[in-house]
Order: structure tokens, then C-alpha cells, then sequence
């Protein structure tokens, strides 16, 4: 059903004893680390924290911010599952959450943030519980939404043979989404997770050292070890933080991401195979563990007796009708959509009130706030349109380009752009550009990459045979680009759009107010204004400035985004 398999994936490889060895003492390693961590979390809560500029520190420190990490992508892939399945199957629910993620999607980190702090150090007040799990929420929220958006879109557009095939086998729903529409939608799903690392890492300074008003809420992490290095202007500091993110992210790279894309080359749908095949070295040495491969025995016995069972429950002639989702499945969701609908509305009111004391002279400056910043994410995502789609269609398109710059991409995209911004004004500042235009480019440097992730995921899913009749019919370069690839690529660019865009929003926050070296920095805009409610602890301008934002993202989504997703889902998805 999904094509040949590549011949990296099924090679025989002698096991040896020295990969599992190998393997033990990684796992030995990590599980001391994650005690540590535990300890951490679990110690007695400080009021404030003294971190140490030591080059000696920045293990430890890396180590947290990298366990906050994992633990928010964890959340996010969950809360995917559901949600997206969710929206997916559920056209009632679909009207309500689709708005509501473009809404989450639009509210800044600092919109969540000080309500999501305040809320768990009050129900942790002993430990540092309550802190590291809000640093995990304020991460999750840079990670969710774009992992959230790919499978939502994937699922909504699986091909109908494969859809046929699942009514054939009188699939249920849980076998159909793990059989048939989960592994559609991996591929996309896993470029998008990794773009969606490099979200939450974008504002890792700002959620490990929050500071609201007179109050401490930093945290011991690479980020508030960047935030304090970049504050006390110490360049040998900012240069060792520099150089532990560039490790983590390459070494996560090679142990997760790398390998992940490799196995996800198993669901591409395609009849043929060529060129030259993706691999992993870390994947190599797994394939090589002894109990990995007592494991993978398990798995496949299991597996054929499953397939022995739906090939004996087979029927004869197609059945009328898709088998209907489980009745107890469908008043949960019900019950699920209630409650949502009274949070909501509850979260209105008390809102409402809040804005009730903001004057009205305040938003009109909100509006035309909000006008410049729009102007400044459109112009971004524009910026980054122009060199991504051509430098995506070439890394997808090419398993050696995707090999050699992969690792580079991904270095390069899960780099806390903030962590740049110092060098960045500096060089603005010498060449005579104020914030009003750098910030364009500072929200450049972090949303960029949505566009360029999508695109190479498109590209990368273009199945072989589509590009062997183009060749066949001896069409020239440009013609494969604008009849093929483009086409092709297109719904994947469309949500490269919609993320980037509501990425470029987030980014306005840390884009339009720039601490740099004691000095306060900001051009008029609605994330300067954000920024600047958030550490005055003023709650409602903040409030004011977030809903403001949250309604010109879903009225751009409406008008714009979503006749885009209609175009690409009718006129130029492969699978239709």
C-alpha cells in the first residue's frame, strides 16, 4: 500500500554486541541525567536565581533546556494526535477548533504567559514544579500549533484508493488512522515536528528568564545563561552559549531528527524507487542492536497475525458505507466540545471586563499598531518566500543535497534567533537601518524556516514516477518547475504560509522590543506594545493588544489563508 520500502530499511545487517553496549550506556547516561533533572524540578522553590557564567556550567544548563525540550514535544505530538483527528472527524468540532488554533496560534508567547506562571507557582509553591512546567507550556505553545496545522491538512486530504481500502477491509476508525491515515500524513508530520523544535527553541530566552514586574521567575537553563551573558554584555560567555546550542542541536539532529525522516521514507506513496537513498548512522547502529532486533521479531509476529485477521475479515463486494465511529468515541467528543464551549465563553466574560476599564483613546494607538505589524509579517513572509521555495525544492528534490544540508538546515533553523538579535542590531546600526525596518528582518531570521521545511517536505513527497514522466517527455527544467514541482509542493506551501505568518506575529514581540545592552530598544508596533504591557504588569493593555492581534490573524486566515487551502486542495493536491 505505501510503495517499496528503501533498501537501507530492509538490508541485513550482522548485529553485534558492541551497538548494544552502545546503546546501554546512552540510556545509562540519559537516566542519570534525568535524575538530575528530577532533583531539579522537585528541589525547593527559590525566589531567585544566580546563574553561573562558567563555561563549566553551560552541560547542565544545556541538558535542562534540552529535557524542557523533549518534554514540550512530547505534549505538542499528543495533543496532534488528538486534536487534529479530532477536528478532522468531527465537522462540528471542526468549525469551533480550526478558529481556535489560528487563534492559539496568534497569541504570543507573553499573552500566555503570565496568566500560565502566576496560575502553576501558585499550585506549586514549595517546589520548582510549577516553574518547569510552565516553561514546558510556554515551549509547547511554540511547538503545537504548526505540528497541529500539518496533520490536520494531511488527514483531511488522504487519497481516496487508500480511503477505499480501508472501507474494503472494513477498517474501524482506530485501525483506519494507524494503518492507513497516520502513515499518509508522517512525512509532513516529522519535517514539521522538527520546525516545530526550532519554534520552541526561538523564544527559549524568554521563557527560561521571565521576568513579570518585581518578580524572579528565571530559570536554570541555556537560555537564561544566553539572557544574563547578552544583559552583562560578556562576550566570552555569549560566544561558549553560542557554541553548546550549535552541539545540542546537531547532536539532536543526528539521534532523532535524522533517523526519524530515514524511517518515515517507508510511508512515501510511490511504485517506484531510484536515486540515491537517505541514511542515518544512528539508525545504522540501532539496526545493529541484538535486542533491538529481538524487539523488531516481537513486533513483526504480532504484526501478521493482525494482518492474517483483517485479511480473513475481508468482504467480498465493497460495503455501502464507511463504518461508523463508535458511539461511546462521539460522546466524548460531544461532551469534550461542551465543556470547550463553556471555557470559552466563561474566558469572554471575565475578558470583557477586563477591557472595560482600557480607554477608549488607547485603541485607536492599538489599531494603528496593529496595522504596521501586519505590514512588517506580510513583508517578512514575502522575504522568506522568495529564497525558500527555490533552495527547499532543491534539498527535497535531491537525496544528496538532502544528506549534505539537512544537518546545516536544521543547526541553522533551531538556532534561537533572539540569541542573534545583539549582532544583528549592532550591524543595522551601522549602516544606518532603525528598528521600524530591522525588525522585518529580525522576524525573518525565525520564520523563515516554516516556509522552507514545508517546501522540502512537498518536495520530498513528489512520488518518483511523477518525475520519471516528466523526464520521459523530455520537459525542460522550467517546465518541471512550474508544471510539477510547484503544483506539487503547493498545499505544503500554503501551510509553510500560515505558520510562518503566525510564527512572524510571535517573533514581533522580541522583533519590535530589543533589550540590548541595558538599553531599550522598540519601533511603534503590536508587539512592542505586548512587550511592553508584559513587564509594566500591565494586564489591560496586554489583554487588549493580544485579542487585537488574535483578531487580525483569524480575519487574514479567513480571507486569505483559507481560499489558499480550497485552491490547493482542489485544483493542485496529487491525491484528488
Amino acid at each position: 500500500m505505501w510503495g517499496q520500502a528503501n533498501a537501507f530499511l530492509l538490508s541485513p545487517r550482522r548485529p553485534t554486541a558492541w551497538a548494544d553496549l552502545l546503546i546501554l550506556a546512552a540510556g545509562a547516561a540519559v537516566l542519570f541525567g534525568l535524575v538530575q533533572v528530577g532533583k531539579e524540578w522537585t528541589g525547593v522553590h527559590r525566589p531567585a536565581i544566580q546563574l553561573d557564567l562558567s563555561p563549566w556550567a553551560l552541560p547542565a544548563y544545556t541538558f535542562y533546556s534540552l529535557v524542557r525540550g523533549l518534554v514540550a514535544y512530547v505534549l505538542s505530538l499528543l495533543f496532534t494526535l488528538l486534536y487534529a483527528f479530532w477536528a478532522a472527524k468531527d465537522r462540528r468540532a471542526e468549525t469551533v477548533l480550526i478558529p481556535l488554533l489560528d487563534i492559539l496560534q496568534s497569541i504570543p508567547v507573553l499573552g500566555f504567559m503570565p496568566g500560565v506562571v502566576l496560575a502553576l507557582v501558585a499550585l506549586f509553591p514549595r517546589t520548582n514544579v510549577g516553574l518547569e512546567l510552565a516553561a514546558v507550556v510556554m515551549i509547547f505553545t511554540g511547538q503545537a500549533w504548526n505540528m497541529t496545522f500539518s496533520l490536520y491538512h494531511s488527514l483531511k486530504s488522504v487519497p481516496a484508493d487508500l480511503q477505499e481500502a480501508a472501507r474494503l477491509y472494513r477498517f474501524g476508525w482506530w485501525r483506519r488512522f494507524s494503518w492507513v491515515e497516520l502513515p499518509f500524513g508522517t512525512t509532513a508530520l516529522a519535517w514539521n515536528s522538527m520546525m516545530s523544535m526550532a519554534g520552541g527553541w526561538f523564544f527559549l530566552m524568554i521563557n527560561e528568564s521571565f521576568v513579570l514586574g518585581g518578580h524572579d521567575f528565571r530559570l536554570p537553563g541555556l537560555g537564561s545563561y544566553m539572557s544574563v551573558a547578552a544583559e552583562r554584555g560578556d562576550g566570552r560567555a555569549m560566544v561558549a552559549g553560542v557554541v553548546a546550542m550549535v552541539v545540542m542541536i546537531t547532536a539532536l539532529d543526528q539521534v532523532l531528527w535524522r533517523p526519524v525522516i530515514v524511517w518515515a521514507l517507508r510511508f512515501r506513496i510511490e511504485d517506484t524507487t531510484g536515486g540515491e537513498v537517505p541514511r542515518s548512522w544512528f539508525l545504522g547502529l540501532l539496526r545493529r542492536s541484538r535486542l533491538r532486533r529481538r524487539i523488531e521479531a516481537w513486533r513483526l509476529r504480532r504484526g501478521r497475525r493482525e494482518a492474517r485477521r483483517v485479511k480473513k475479515a475481508a468482504p467480498a463486494a465493497l460495503p455501502s458505507a464507511a463504518p461508523a465511529t463508535p458511539a461511546l468515541l462521539r460522546t466524548g467528543a460531544t461532551v469534550a466540545l461542551v465543556a470547550l464551549g463553556g471555557t470559552l465563553v466563561y474566558g469572554s466574560l471575565r475578558l470583557a471586563l477586563l477591557l472595560l476599564q482600557l480607554p477608549l483613546g488607547s485603541w485607536g494607538t492599538l489599531f494603528g499598531a496593529a496595522g504596521l505589524t501586519l505590514a512588517r509579517v506580510l513583508l517578512s513572509t514575502v522575504l522568506g518566500t522568495l529564497w525558500t521555495v527555490p533552495v527547499g525544492l532543491a534539498i527535497g528534490l535531491s537525496p544528496r543535497l538532502s544528506r549534505l544540508l539537512q544537518p546545516v538546515v536544521q543547526v541553522v533553523a533551531s538556532f534561537p534567533a533572539p540569541m542573534l538579535f545583539p549582532a544583528v542590531i549592532a550591524l543595522l546600526h551601522l549602516i544606518g537601518v532603525g528598528l521600524g525596518w530591522g525588525s522585518v528582518l529580525l522576524m525573518l531570521l525565525g520564520t523563515q524556516w516554516y516556509i522552507l521545511f514545508n517546501v522540502v517536505a512537498g518536495a520530498s513527497s513528489v512520488p518518483s514516477d511523477l518525475r520519471e514522466t516528466a523526464r520521459s517527455f523530455r520537459l525542460g527544467r522550467w517546465q518541471r518547475l512550474w508544471a510539477l514541482y510547484i503544483p506539487a509542493t503547493f498545499p505544503y506551501l500554503v501551510t509553510g504560509w500560515v505558520t510562518a505568518a503566525g510564527g512572524a506575529w510571535n517573533a514581533t514581540i522580541v522583533a519590535e522590543y530589543v533589550t540590548h545592552r541595558g538599553e531599550i530598544m522598540k519601533t511603534f508596533g503590536l508587539g512592542a506594545v505586548i512587550s511592553e504591557a508584559a513587564t509594566q504588569a500591565d494586564f489591560r493593555t496586554l489583554a487588549a493588544a493580544v485579542l487585537l492581534m488574535s483578531t487580525v490573524v483569524v480575519t487574514f486566515n479567513r480571507l486569505v489563508w483559507r481560499p489558499a487551502y480550497q485552491l490547493a486542495q482542489t485544483r493542485y493536491s496529487l491525491t484528488k
